[in-house]
């Protein structure tokens, strides 16, 4: 018997707003790299302050790698990149990892 393909996982980065960058799609191991290369691109060209990551349906390590890479990216361009809307999975792997304080304003104080 034999399985059928996975199907190509797929991401999409939008711009809703001045503001914000918003993926929706799979994070993973599998897109993180052409979002992170297309994130960069559109930061490099916007202002956009926050990452809105609520039409993530799947994300792993990847993912959250990407998403670190992007706010890192925006400060050196002299901007905090907020994300907001976190998939509870990848707020989990953040908080395993200690890494929601590089992520999320304030949340050191929380």
């Amino acid at each position: 018997m034999s399985r059928a393909p996975n199907p190509v996982e797929a991401f999409t980065l939008e711009q809703p707003d001045r503001d914000t960058l918003a993926l929706s799609g799979g994070l993973t191991f599998t897109t993180a790299a052409n979002a992170f290369a297309e994130g960069v691109r559109a930061l490099s060209a916007g202002t956009q302050t926050r990452l809105d990551l609520g039409g993530i349906s799947r994300a792993d390590s990847a993912g959250l790698a990407c998403v670190l890479a992007l706010a890192a990216a925006a400060s050196r361009g002299g901007r905090r990149l907020a994300v907001v809307h976190w998939p509870e999975g990848l707020r989990s792997l953040a908080e395993v990892c200690d890494a929601v304080a590089l992520l999320v304003p304030d949340a050191a104080t929380r």
